[in-house]
């Protein structure tokens, strides 16, 4: 019978994701619940491997979704990234937070795991809630937001 070295494992066994790809798995099918017409976004709020609350992208409760009566970002030809104040729906982290915050939860210490990059809105959010770290999948066409983080000693990994 041959030997296992330390790295090897049984080939009958999938290999299980790291905690990043779990999480950002789940931040995945989270934004399959958006109703943006333009981009999908999932968060995903962890501290110590616990999930704390999650949010996707989409107009508030009782207020109809862009899905249903269209997008007014498209109609004006907004571009990405700019003028987010000019639409119906709140981000993926900001449902997340208020979440959180419904259920009286603190964030501080914790991680964000999000298909996107946070936009600066949501960075500033992300600074005054005490979130640690933020785990992305996809970057976002804004620099400010990146540099603010930066100045915030928020950790940002792309995975």
């Amino acid at each position: 019978m041959a030997r296992k070295t330390k790295d090897q494992r049984p080939k009958s066994k999938e290999q299980r994701p790291t905690w990043d790809e779990y999480f950002l798995s789940i931040a995945d099918l989270v934004s399959k619940r958006s109703t943006c017409l333009r981009r999908k976004v999932g968060a995903v709020l962890v501290r110590d491997k616990k999930i704390l609350a999650t949010g996707y992208n989409g107009a508030p409760s009782k207020v109809r979704h862009c899905s249903e009566v269209g997008c007014i970002r498209e109609k004006l030809k907004i571009p990405s990234g700019e003028r987010h104040e000019l639409c119906r729906g709140l981000h993926g982290e900001q449902n997340a937070f208020l979440q959180a915050a419904l259920h009286g939860t603190s964030l501080k210490g914790a991680i964000l795991y999000s298909t996107t990059q946070p936009c600066i809105i949501c960075a500033k959010m992300i600074i005054n809630a005490g979130i640690d770290e933020i785990v992305i999948k996809g970057d976002y066409p804004d620099k400010m937001s990146k540099e603010m983080l930066r100045e915030a000693k928020i950790r940002i990994r792309v995975i």
